[in-house]
């Protein structure tokens, strides 16, 4: 039996409805339609799964604000497209509908020049329709060419319906008319938002403010939903969904080990997180034991790791400086050598400072604001020595996003960029993973089970 009949033996094929909603640009309002869509769907009592394009922490938080469920990310540079099909098989099982939001504008990808990793790209991977979100402000005749312009960029673009944001009630149907004249069926117009300034989602220096940060979040959510039953095709979209061809995948295997508890940061300073690293050390057999660096006094009882991802301190630093007993015990537990990962703000907690406040001190080196982003971007990580996660040379894929920069970046690794661009970067030994760039296990699950090994060590070492 050849490798190749044992990998098409191994594929599972499942039914999967799923709509891609794709921007035309960043800014043209597709995570306020997204966020419409998955309310107003919610409110018909349909289970559903969300996904985000790309690498993001924020628009998934919204995402599962609505849906009560995580929302996974589907990234083109972290995995191999069975892997995310994979991914999408498993986190929309049982589901009546996935909605995977785009990133950017739907060709765009790394490069200015490239549509590598872009939302077209997890289209094509996925076999997924898609509906194209158009900012129809200041548009009326010249809206078909921007649509015509999509469709005719890449004959493979999957594009079969559209929808307009900014658009008024009585501009609507004219609009709706000529994009079903013009294209004859080919891209179905599938409704519309109008302005909604009540719904309006504030904006910081990595992009949203976080879903938890939103007081008022639930009545914007209400009234996004409400509108979206009104002014977009629901029963459209959800037929769009069912055309979508089985999904086929070979599922992955996650070997199951003894249990361990990791204590997980989780709150308004820390919470970026991709679900699926969680699940993935639950599966494993680890028991997440969440807390509050802001507000706990001291890290969880009987734990065996410590899992620190980022955020944004630096909002925070006074009430982090301000809970001694907990920087006190973070810095004891690694001072033990205890198991940790502390991914970018995770990491800038461990350093000596943030702006002037005093942190947990377990590294050197105080963390500034740079004034804009440093290091944006995808990265691969390459291992300069045997660490906690993997052996000399070896790598995993990643990026950094981040406007906070620190004297002390660490020398464990080396980030390359695609254009060539590299730089040394983590603090890492046998029991430490601490620096800027995110990283998920998917990309390597090797990286999982070097933690989740250092892990287990730990708990015999103390048993």
């Amino acid at each position: 039996m050849t490798e190749d009949t044992k990998k098409t033996e191994c594929l599972e094929t499942r039914q999967a409805p799923r709509v891609l909603i794709a921007g035309s640009n960043s800014g043209c309002g597709k995570t306020t339609v997204t966020c419409a869509i998955l309310q107003a769907l919610c409110r018909r009592g349909k289970k559903l799964a969300a996904f985000k394009c790309g690498p993001d922490y924020i628009d998934p938080m919204f995402h599962s604000r609505i849906t009560g469920g995580k929302s996974a990310n589907l990234d083109l540079f972290f995995f191999d497209e069975n892997s995310l099909r994979a991914l999408l098989a498993k986190n929309s099982a049982g589901c009546d509908l996935s909605v995977i939001e785009g990133v950017m504008g739907f060709y765009d990808g790394m490069g200015l020049t490239s549509p590598k990793a872009s939302s077209y790209e997890v289209a094509k991977a996925a076999d997924c329709p898609v509906v194209l979100v158009v900012n129809a402000k200041g548009l009326s005749l010249s809206l078909l060419a921007v649509i015509q312009g999509f469709l005719t960029l890449y004959p493979d673009h999957h594009i079969q319906g559209v929808i307009l944001n900014n658009c008024g009630e009585m501009t609507y149907p004219a609009l709706a008319k000529a994009i079903h004249e013009h294209f004859g069926g080919r891209v179905k117009p599938l409704g519309y938002l109008p302005k909604l300034p009540d719904c309006s989602l504030e904006s910081r220096h990595l992009g949203l403010v976080t879903a938890a940060e939103v007081e008022d979040l639930q009545e914007k959510l209400e009234l996004l939903g409400e509108q979206a039953e009104k002014t977009i095709d629901l029963d459209g979209l959800l037929e769009l969904a069912q055309t979508a061809p089985q999904l086929r995948c070979r599922p992955f295997s996650i070997p199951k080990r003894e249990p361990v508890r990791i204590a997980v940061a989780k709150d308004k300073a820390f919470c970026f997180y991709y679900g699926d690293n969680l699940d993935f050390l639950r599966e494993m057999g680890g028991e997440l034991v969440e807390f509050s660096p802001l507000s706990d006094e001291k890290l969880p009882e009987n734990i065996q790791g410590l899992y620190l991802g980022g955020g944004y301190p630096e909002l925070y630093a006074p009430q982090l400086e301000e809970n001694r007993s907990m920087r006190a015990s973070i810095r004891q537990a690694l001072e033990r050598k205890l198991p940790c990962i502390a991914e970018c703000g995770g990491f800038m907690y461990l350093t000596r400072e943030i702006a002037g406040h005093a942190m947990v001190g377990f590294l050197p080196g105080s963390c500034f604001d740079a004034g804009k982003l440093r290091r944006f971007g995808y990265v691969t990580l390459r291992a300069k020595a045997d660490n906690m996660l993997c052996r000399a040379g070896e790598e995993i894929r990643g990026h950094e996003f981040h406007r906070w920069d620190c004297e002390a970046c660490g020398s464990g690794f080396t980030a390359e960029k695609s254009t060539g661009r590299s730089w040394d970067c983590v603090h890492s030994s046998d029991t430490l993973y601490a620096g800027y760039p995110h990283f998920h296990f998917y990309a390597n699950p090797a990286f999982a089970e070097g933690f989740y090994s250092a892990c287990l060590k730990e708990k015999k070492n103390n048993a």
